[in-house]
């Protein structure tokens, strides 16, 4: 059944023309001016019933001017989870449209510090599509590169179909995920970026087309490489896939990568994170906080040394993560309003468990702020190993699928954890969180 969408009415009206802008005000961190950014058509669209956003565009903020970058030597250090609704020059997110540009400011900033830079998409594309697959050829900087994706076709349901996009093969239960009447595709995330240690940087069919010195790490070419896959799904209408019920998904490093590509293109609207660990969900000062503790947890300082999932200007904060002007939860909230699913394991302590909870609490401040609460749901559940749904968190990844890109109204009101963890809000998250209404 083809599915419904009405433009929201006088507040999202107001949203599409209206521009962030704020006051140009130099401080020790990077500011932005937004007097200059330009009015936009977002192209908002929600379903009727379910209060479900989707975006045309893969980022609404690209009119939003964001500053110049600064030194390392400039930062100053912030203890706590930075505040999410605190413009770079110190002026408050006051209403919903403010959030537009001040997401565009995290981005820049988490690209800038922690992932790297995600290329515009200037690339030319075409596709060719066989029964169970769909290849992408792009072309750019003189240069050629191509990748496929392969396709399960549901069991049930009618064309377009919806479709869940794994970073690399999805580790829910897949089987009652078709049977829902969800395709499913696969990216091959380890032809385009290469993450098999640190000496495998700038390996991947997306270095081949724009440098191996790309500050890109292996997530943001993995993001750029599903926003290509969806401008491809976008042309290729005869695939019989609806580009408007995109839904993502990973586990640990591909759970790392699903959550940068979620927050990278506003065209999915559904992300499923599950275990990413440090560099996906968890966050990185309270990550510290768990090691200072005792506790034997992945920090900035150890992954680093491990793989690429980051850039190379991360190294720089192994031991001064105060100094990072963001943290992940802020990545999180990067997907805000659309539909979020934080799957944790409280039995992976390395993974983060304590910080991987506080990071998805903070994050659903956004959430409550844009008055969406239910468009986020975490669920922490130990016992299992790692990477296995186990069966109590099933209904809530069918819960997120059926309203998100079923448009089923189905209750997301998900909050969970089987661990006894205090929420030092004191310490974490000392901000207020403003009302700024739906977008």
């Amino acid at each position: 059944m083809a599915r419904q969408r009405t433009l929201l009415a006088s507040s999202l009206l107001a949203l599409a023309l209206t521009a962030c802008q704020t006051s140009n005000t130099d401080t020790a961190q990077d500011t932005a001016d937004f007097a200059g950014a330009a009015t936009m058509q977002l192209n908002v669209n929600m379903t009727q019933e379910n209060n479900v956003p989707y975006y045309e565009q893969e980022n609404t903020g690209t009119d939003c001017n964001i500053a110049e970058k600064i030194d390392y030597a400039d930062l100053t250090e912030i203890q706590e989870l930075p505040n999410p609704f605190i413009h770079m020059n110190g002026e408050p997110v006051t209403t919903a449209s403010d959030w537009r540009c001040r997401r565009a400011e995290i981005s820049a900033q988490m690209q800038r510090w922690i992932y790297g830079e995600k290329p515009a998409p200037t690339a030319s594309l075409s596709t060719e599509a066989s029964a169970d697959s769909i290849t992408v050829n792009l072309s750019d900087n003189g240069q050629s590169i191509n990748f496929t994706a392969e396709i399960q076709w549901p069991t049930t349901g009618s064309a377009p179909y919806p479709a869940l996009i794994g970073i690399g093969q999805p580790r829910l239960n897949n089987q009652q995920i078709l049977d829902m009447g969800v395709a499913i595709i696969s990216f091959p995330q380890n032809e385009v970026g290469a993450h098999s240690g640190l000496e495998s940087r700038g390996q991947g069919s997306f270095y081949s087309l724009y440098g191996e010195d790309h500050s890109a790490a292996s997530t943001v070419a993995w993001a750029w490489g599903v926003s290509r896959l969806i401008d491809a799904l976008e042309q290729t209408s005869e695939l019989n896939i609806d580009p408007h019920r995109l839904g993502l998904t990973g586990c640990s490093r591909n759970g790392k990568g699903a959550l940068v590509t979620g927050a990278l293109d506003e065209r999915i609207v559904l992300t499923i994170v599950q275990e990413s660990g440090s560099g996906g969900s968890a966050a990185w000062r309270v990550a510290d906080a768990q090691l200072a503790s005792g506790q034997n947890v992945q920090t900035a300082r150890q992954i680093v040394t491990e793989n690429t999932w980051l850039s190379t200007d991360f190294e720089q904060f192994g031991e001064s993560v105060p100094k990072l002007p963001v943290d992940n939860h802020e990545l999180l909230a990067l997907v805000a309003p659309r539909g979020l699913l934080v799957l944790e394991n409280t039995g992976m302590e390395w993974l983060g468990n304590e910080s991987a909870w506080t990071s998805a609490l903070a994050a659903r401040e956004v959430y409550k702020a844009l008055g969406v609460p239910t468009n986020m749901g975490v669920t922490q559940v130990g016992g299992h190993r790692h990477c296995v749904v186990p069966e109590s968190q099933e209904p809530a990844v069918n819960a997120f699928i059926q309203r998100f890109l079923l448009d089923q109204p189905v209750n997301t009101d998900l909050v969970e954890t089987d661990a006894e963890y205090t929420l030092d809000r004191e310490r974490w998250i000392p901000w207020k969180t403003p009302m700024l209404g739906q977008m």
